[in-house]
């Protein structure tokens, strides 16, 4: 894998852990991390030709969803898309809001 699918794939794993965990101290740590991780990208972006979004998002889906985190994960039951909700750009864009950002995970995927 390279680095900057690496570094996209964390950052989408930690909007996708806030997604998931119902504890809302949890959820903001994962919020801040997250944040923390785009910053990160926007202060040196990856390439676009060097990135699958789709590709990191599948990656981001598994590092995300351990077992660890399991019975901590109880705030939806989500299928999480196949596609990644967010473009390069949007997740690297001044301003992104954080909270809209795990919104649109969670109304990206299915409930059961």
């Amino acid at each position: 894998m390279n680095a900057s699918v690496e570094r996209v794939r964390d950052a989408l794993a930690e909007l996708i852990k806030a997604a998931l965990l119902s504890d809302d101290g949890l959820s903001r740590a994962c919020r801040d991390a997250g944040r923390a991780k785009l910053r990160a990208l926007a202060d040196d972006p990856p390439e676009p030709e060097s990135l699958r979004m789709d590709g990191a998002w599948t990656l981001a889906i598994r590092k995300a969803e351990t077992p660890e985190l399991a019975p901590q994960e109880g705030r939806v039951n989500l299928t999480l898309p196949r596609a990644c909700p967010f473009t390069l750009d949007e997740l690297i864009a001044p301003g992104l809001d954080m909270d809209q950002a795990v919104a649109r995970i969670r109304t990206s995927a299915s409930t059961g």
